[in-house]
Parts: C-alpha cells; sequence; structure tokens
C-alpha cells in the first residue's frame, strides 16, 4: 500500500508539475522576432490554426497550442480572418484575439482630386482584395478619404462604400448650402467642387476660389479655368505632361470652360469635402479673377485691370 501511495503521490506531483508548467508556457512570450500576418483560410480548424501559427514562428509548438486552446475553450470559437502577429504575444493572447476576431484592417487612402482612372489604378493594385475593378466609375462620384479593408474585401463593394460615402456626405452638405446659390442641383455642386478642388491644395483659399466662381456664374461670365481644359484633352486618364497652350484653350470640348458657358459637361476629379464645403458656403467676396502668386497660391482680383497687374507681377516672379 505504501508503494502504492507513493506512486500515486508521485503522479499527483509530476501531473501537477505539467500543469504548471504548461499554464505557465500560454502565458510566455513567443518565439516572433519581429511582427508578421498571418491569414487563416475559412475551414482551418483548431489543427490548421495552430499549425499556420507555429510556420509563422508565432508558438513554438502547434501540439501545444491545440492543447491550449482546450484548455482555455477558446477551440470552437477560433475564426478565419487575417491577424497581425506581434513579438511578445503569448498563446494566451494570440487564442483570445482569434476567438475575437480582431483581424488586420489594411487602409487604402483615396486623396482629394483624383480621377477615376487614378482611383481604379490604385485599386487594382492594392493588396490582398478580391475581384476587379476594372470600369471607372462616373467623374465626382466617390469620396476620397482613408479606407479600411480586410484581406478578401472584394475590390467593387468597396467602390460601393466609396459611392454611398459621398452620396451621404453630398446630402448632408447640400441641406447645408447657402441660400440663392447658382447651383441647381447636388451634381452641378459636385462639377464646381472637383474644379475648386484642382485649382488649390491651398485649404484656406478653397472658400475664395469657390466665391469667385459663384460670381462668375452669377454673372454669366465664363469660368475660364485651366485644369477643366486639360481634363478635356486628357479625359482624366492621365497627367497632362505640357503646358497649355493657345490653341488648347480656344478648341471646343464639353470641358473646356474658356468656350462653353456655365459649368463643364461631368466633374474633372473627386472632391474632397473641403471643397463641397466650399461651394456650398462660399467665401463673401467681390473678386472675379485669380492667379498663382508663385508660392502656392493666388492672388484674387475684383477688376480686370487689377488681375493684368497681378498676371505681370506673377510672369515677372517667374522670369518671364
Amino acid at each position: 500500500m505504501r508503494v502504492l501511495a507513493r506512486l500515486l503521490l508521485a503522479l499527483v506531483l509530476v501531473v501537477g508539475a505539467a500543469a504548471f508548467w504548461f499554464q505557465s508556457w500560454i502565458d510566455q512570450p513567443g518565439p516572433l522576432e519581429k511582427p508578421a500576418l498571418v491569414l487563416l483560410p475559412r475551414g482551418s480548424g483548431v489543427d490548421g490554426v495552430a499549425a499556420r501559427l507555429e510556420a509563422a514562428g508565432a508558438v513554438s509548438s502547434r501540439h501545444l497550442l491545440r492543447l491550449a486552446a482546450a484548455w482555455t475553450g477558446k477551440a470552437p470559437f477560433l475564426k478565419a480572418g487575417e491577424y497581425a502577429i506581434e513579438p511578445g504575444d503569448t498563446p494566451r493572447v494570440l487564442l483570445e484575439r482569434i476567438a475575437a476576431g480582431k483581424v488586420h484592417f489594411r487602409k487604402l487612402t483615396i486623396p482629394e482630386g483624383w480621377t477615376s482612372a487614378e482611383i481604379v489604378r490604385v485599386l487594382t493594385q492594392a493588396e490582398a482584395m478580391s475581384g476587379e475593378a476594372s470600369t471607372p466609375p462616373p467623374e465626382g462620384s466617390l469620396l476620397p478619404e482613408t479606407y479600411l479593408y480586410t484581406h478578401g474585401d472584394g475590390r467593387a463593394e468597396l467602390l460601393q462604400r466609396m459611392a454611398r460615402g459621398r452620396d451621404e456626405v453630398l446630402a448632408r452638405l447640400w441641406a447645408q448650402r447657402a441660400k440663392d446659390l447658382p447651383l441647381q442641383t447636388p451634381e452641378q455642386a459636385v462639377i464646381l467642387a472637383s474644379i475648386v478642388e484642382a485649382e488649390t491644395p491651398v485649404a484656406d483659399e478653397r472658400p475664395q476660389v469657390a466665391g469667385v466662381f459663384i460670381n462668375r456664374l452669377r454673372r454669366g461670365m465664363k469660368l475660364q479655368s485651366d485644369p477643366t481644359v486639360a481634363y478635356g484633352i486628357t479625359r482624366g486618364l492621365a497627367e497632362l505632361d505640357r503646358p497649355l497652350s493657345r490653341a488648347d484653350l480656344v478648341q471646343p470640348t464639353a470641358w473646356n470652360t474658356y468656350t462653353i458657358d456655365g459649368l463643364p459637361l461631368t466633374p474633372i476629379n473627386h472632391p474632397g469635402r473641403a471643397s463641397l464645403v466650399a461651394v456650398l458656403n462660399p467665401a463673401t467676396t467681390k473678386a472675379l479673377y485669380f492667379v498663382a502668386d508663385g508660392k502656392g497660391g493666388h492672388v484674387f482680383a475684383e477688376t480686370y485691370e487689377q488681375h493684368l497687374r497681378n498676371v505681370a507681377a506673377y510672369r515677372a516672379s517667374q522670369g518671364r
């Protein structure tokens, strides 16, 4: 009996020591030396999850991780997706993250003023997305912004999110627009905002630039915006790789605001929220003209004579 008791005691001690060691293993930092992304496909199961984490160097043993998943009760809840693993993550932390479905989000930034062709090009090159986005959406129909997505998200679905975002923002801003604007529809606001977006990168100038164009529309003056001429030449498929010529300014297109009255046929890019705000709530100004100041901004003028002086000053600053 004494021998049996000793054996039982020894067994208890061994099991206790093993349990203590296993418990400490669950909470020890894994062997990963630098951040990694691990993709866990649907249907991986505990075995597949453990094997992929071991292959990525996130855990020292897939066998122990399987035991840990059962020990912690996380085994039935492990979710597919792409997960970010950091050095120092313990097996317990990994299992909790995967069971909670805290997948890694990627970012895609669409800058203000990009054309549809540029957006489709970048979207096509975006990593870890599925499907195609080969058909450019209508110009001005998307909201430039930084979008989050997860591995396997569809390119077409992301375009739909961009379109919904623009529609929501435009509807809200249109409802808050200033009174008596010479704009009949939200789409006209988008067209003008795309011109403002192309004319100035300076945020503080946008309401004033918008005010100039609003004044010109009210007076029935041509907008005479160079970016619209360039768009009529390239259709937004590429940057115009040369300065505009006098011949360009008199060549009629549906976008050349030197030859047409009012707004061009369509937006010339996808304007951001700030340009939409500027157009729908423009600065109160008497200015009808503006020209570059050579420092990234513009100089505004109320009269054509003053504008000519500003043009001459700009040309002199450029050594022309």
